[in-house]
């Protein structure tokens, strides 16, 4: 088939997946809606002038729920996809996942910190707490990749192999810093901090939701204007060279492309693991490795994975909710050692 004709093709079929995700997670949950009901009350939602009765309940439970909900989901899914893409790129090996340069570790250490510590002073204000919540696991997310690109960094040049080596020495350090927090911590402050680290999109507003948009918006938009370095970089560094690409700016690009979106992500929902790994593994067997209809394929089959894995989450234990981060790890590991023992055979 010709390579235009099947890269429109993916195209079209990842829309109309998103489409699908996107009607399912708002319509499915405790209280399900009906398909055309929801689809109706999230166009007046939008401004449609449509008439119709019965619709106020519909109304609320979108506007103040589920639209949120469901635009943290697709903004989560596609910065976690794209940031796989990039690290993936950076290293040059399919295999490699966003949590490599230490960006989700930092942030989860960012997080424990706030939570234990807001804990110990006798508990934050209710209307702060959420917000240093996310900026402190922002913040630790930046810290500790920005030291992991420092370590790698010797005459002028950046090592890849020193960075992974010094980002799996820092997930653990940062590992072990949360464990401590995790038996300093009382048994209400445990609960929360345990949920959060295991990830979900509960409690999403549109007030927490705006950084995340636009965070995910200037990833989206910045790395497709770097397909071509990537494309490059696959060659090898000297390679890439020759052909007239910054290979250190790329790098550096690339790092705090990743570090910017996995810590947006995971400082809004929590740790969330398998999306950044999984999804442009997949799609690298299925159109090759041209970042040029690599990027673009990730966020939307990303951001359809985890809406579907939202609503999987929702309804497994209905009325209760299960943690997101464990549908992304029961349906993402499987499939990981399905695509190794592929490869093997």
């Amino acid at each position: 088939m010709n390579p235009v004709v099947q890269s429109r093709s993916l195209f079209i079929a990842l829309g109309l997946l998103l489409v699908l995700a996107l009607w399912l997670s708002l319509a499915l949950g405790p209280v399900s809606l009906p398909l055309a009901d929801t689809l109706r009350a999230a166009l007046r939602l939008l401004g449609v002038p449509l008439s119709g009765l019965g619709l106020e309940q519909a109304e609320l439970i979108l506007g103040q729920i589920r639209m949120p909900r469901t635009l943290l989901g697709l903004a989560v899914g596609a910065v976690l996809a794209l940031s796989g893409v990039a690290m993936q790129g950076l290293f040059r090996n399919p295999l490699a996942d966003p949590g490599l340069v230490g960006v989700s570790s930092g942030a989860a250490l960012g997080a424990a910190l706030a939570i234990v510590g807001g804990a110990a002073f006798g508990g934050l204000p209710e209307a702060v707490a959420p917000y240093l919540l996310s900026l402190c696991a922002f913040a630790g997310g930046l810290g500790v990749t920005a030291l992991v690109y420092r370590l790698g960094r010797r005459d002028g040049q950046t090592s890849v192999a020193t960075m992974l080596l010094a980002g799996i020495a820092l997930t653990a350090l940062a590992g072990a810093a949360i464990g401590l927090f995790t038996y300093l911590a009382d048994d209400a402050t445990l609960r929360t901090l345990t949920f959060w680290n295991l990830g979900s999109l509960n409690g999403a507003s549109y007030a927490r939701l705006w950084p995340l948009l636009l965070v995910t918006a200037g990833v989206g938009l910045w790395l497709p204007r770097r397909a071509k370095a990537l494309n490059a970089l696959l060659l090898g560094e000297s390679e890439a060279r020759h052909l007239g690409f910054e290979v250190e700016r790329l790098k550096r690009e690339l790092v705090f492309c990743t570090a910017l979106g996995v810590g947006a992500a995971v400082a809004a929902a929590g740790m969330i693991g398998f999306i950044g790994l999984v999804v442009p593994h997949l799609l690298r067997l299925l159109v090759g490795p041209d970042h040029r209809v690599l990027l673009p394929a990730s966020a939307l089959a990303g951001a359809s994975l985890l809406l579907f894995a939202d609503v999987l989450a929702r309804l497994a234990l209905a009325p209760a909710e299960l943690p997101i981060g464990i549908v992304t790890a029961l349906l993402g590991a499987p499939f990981f050692l399905y695509l190794l023992l592929r490869g093997r055979a």
